[in-house]
């Protein structure tokens, strides 16, 4: 019986006509001989009735559905008699009383309901992937994510991006993380990786003269997961030339704005704000700040500068920084979760945490109360701006372990203290980048995002002299407190990009081996160019408030890497081994 209708279409304007549904039981009711199956598929549900008095063999016949049973049912629209109604779902005024019916397939006993109301463990749901994604609130995620990628879409190509393919087997240059190799058979020995970002690619699309390309990417990096990580991940790959960042910036602003407002109806404020690194470090303690909140760092070592306590003083005076922050409501917290507030900040690096609770009147409470004295208590008080049931935490060390610290602590209490609008969408650039950051472990530079990243045109000058002063055309997309992609205007001279390759330590033999062609590429003429990759699995784990990345993904891999649904990774034989030219050592 070929369908007529989807599970969600039927109103009171089809009242009285035949219709076929297909789909799966999705519950089953007996009353007084009378039948009750509500049938589910892809659209939404409808209540489907057998009545003995309709058709005796068709109500017989019911008698053997099952949760989850394939069925296709033919009958009559009528109205739900009065009381029975159900306003949750689209149908909820009629029911179809079934004159035919076909079992197209049958269901085991399932492992666990299909509903979002029963909490069900990650390893079973991936393990029965088909079935989780049956699930309204897994449908709903999977069917938004393919409204996103349309809406994108859509609206690069009426900006004139041209979509375009680059290979998924390309050549192995780490940016960072650890690549997935891939054997050659046909040349032994020798290996293909699987892009991290068709970074390279793109940029030599620029030098071909596609000066708006995009593409829905397929990346790949081996690197330890965690609940925003996933091997393979998905990213909208943008790249333009004979643009600056504002040109980025405007883009991505409209192009954010559109999708929020066509998939959930939110309109986001335009243009962003925007923190350079260097601010949002200080104001927040990290480069991807949650603004959803307050609760901003101060510095106070001009208001410690004749402090007699003497843990702030020899900080202050060996130019460290004393920081605080203040949590309203915080002094609720209790004992306990100060001594694991005070150890996280140590296994953060810090010597230890100064905190202070802001009590009824001019009492406080503090292990450090007798040390800091009854006037710097006040004058802290009063720079914060503390009021009673306040907290105020307070971190003294070396600039960048103050900072750090502090941030991560901003972002707990938040947690805790339940002062996270989950409905709010903070978007913000964060811009000005170091180039370089110095890896003291190895003693050299390495690059803050990537080594094509162009420096800004005023700090060239720095790039022989003083690394570390040099800033970078780079920008991050962050979305309350997550980075949704990173981008940068690239450099487009051959001489500079060898310069930069030369500070990060490579040799002459290293960079032709790894980047020649993109060299190559460059001194035929390369445009100004610049691009960014929002990542869609984290955006649409952000619209969507999952808790994992993984509830965004229709078919995604565990914390370690593994698909328990196929049971991927798996042995190889033998002959596919011998055929690569590998061998397993034991």
């Amino acid at each position: 019986m070929k369908r007529t209708h989807h599970c969600s279409q039927l109103t009171l304007a089809d009242i009285d006509k035949k219709v076929v549904l297909n789909g799966w039981v999705h519950s089953r009711r007996d009353h007084g001989g009378l039948i009750f199956i509500d049938l589910r598929d892809r659209e939404g549900i409808t209540q489907i009735v057998f009545d003995p008095q309709v058709n005796a063999a068709v109500h017989e016949a019911a008698q053997a559905l099952r949760s989850e049973f394939v069925v296709s049912a033919q009958g009559m629209v009528r109205n739900r008699p009065q009381g029975t109604e159900n306003e949750k779902i689209a149908t909820g005024s009629v029911e179809v009383v079934v004159e035919q019916l076909e079992i197209l397939n049958r269901s085991k006993p399932l492992p666990f309901e299909i509903n979002d109301e029963k909490e069900i463990g990650e390893e079973l749901r991936l393990a029965y992937r088909f079935l989780d994604l049956r699930r309204q609130r897994m449908k709903n995620n999977i069917v938004l994510r393919s409204r996103v990628f349309k809406i994108a879409r859509d609206f690069l190509e009426r900006e004139g991006f041209l979509e375009i393919e680059t290979p998924i087997l390309t050549k192995s240059t780490p940016e960072g993380a650890r690549d997935y190799l891939v054997p050659s058979r046909l040349n032994p020995g020798m290996f293909f990786a699987l892009p991290q970002s068709p970074q390279l690619f793109k940029q030599i699309l620029m030098v071909s003269g596609f000066d708006k390309y995009y593409q829905v990417a397929k990346c790949f990096r081996d690197e330890d997961l965690r609940k925003d990580r996933q091997p393979e991940f998905t990213q909208l790959d943008i790249e333009m030339s004979f643009v600056d960042e504002e040109d980025i910036y405007t883009l991505m602003e409209r192009l954010m704005a559109e999708i929020f407002e066509k998939a959930l109806g939110i309109k986001l404020s335009v243009p962003f704000m925007r923190l350079r690194h260097a601010q949002a470090l200080e104001r927040y303690g990290i480069d991807k700040p949650d603004t959803r909140y307050a609760m901003e760092l101060q510095e106070l070592n001009s208001l410690l500068a004749q402090t007699s306590f003497m843990v702030f003083k020899k900080v202050v005076e060996a130019g460290g920084k004393v920081i605080g922050i203040k949590a309203d409501a915080g002094a609720q917290l209790s004992l306990k979760v100060m001594e694991e507030l005070t150890q996280q900040a140590i296994s953060l690096g810090a010597k230890g945490l100064v905190w202070i609770k802001v009590l009824s009147g001019d009492d406080v409470q503090s292990p450090v109360k007798k040390h800091l004295g009854e006037d710097l208590i006040k004058t802290l008080i009063q720079k914060f701006a503390a009021k009673e049931g306040d907290l105020i935490l307070i971190v003294a060390d070396a600039p960048k372990t103050a900072m750090t610290v502090l941030g991560q602590l901003r972002c707990r209490l938040a947690e805790m203290l339940k002062c996270i609008d989950e409905d709010t969408f903070n978007f913000l650039w964060v811009t000005d980048f170091p180039l370089f950051q110095y890896n003291a472990e190895e003693k050299r530079w390495d690059s803050e995002h990537h080594p094509f990243t162009a420096p800004k045109p005023e700090d060239i000058s720095f790039i022989d002299t003083d690394p570390g002063k040099v800033r970078s055309c780079a920008y991050d997309l962050v979305v309350n407190g997550v980075e949704l992609g990173s981008g940068s205007i690239r450099i487009h001279r051959q001489e500079l990009q060898e310069k930069i390759f030369k500070i990060l330590g490579l040799n002459e033999e290293e960079v032709k081996l790894k980047f020649g062609f993109l060299l190559e590429a460059f001194s035929y003429g390369a445009p100004p160019h610049g691009g960014i990759a929002p990542g869609l699995d984290r955006l649409l784990t952000l619209m969507t408030n999952s808790p994992s990345i993984r509830d965004v993904i229709a078919f995604p891999k565990t914390q370690k890497a593994v698909c328990p649904l196929t049971s991927a990774p798996s042995e190889v034989s033998a002959k596919q081994l011998r055929e690569l030219h590998l061998t397993i050592k034991e």
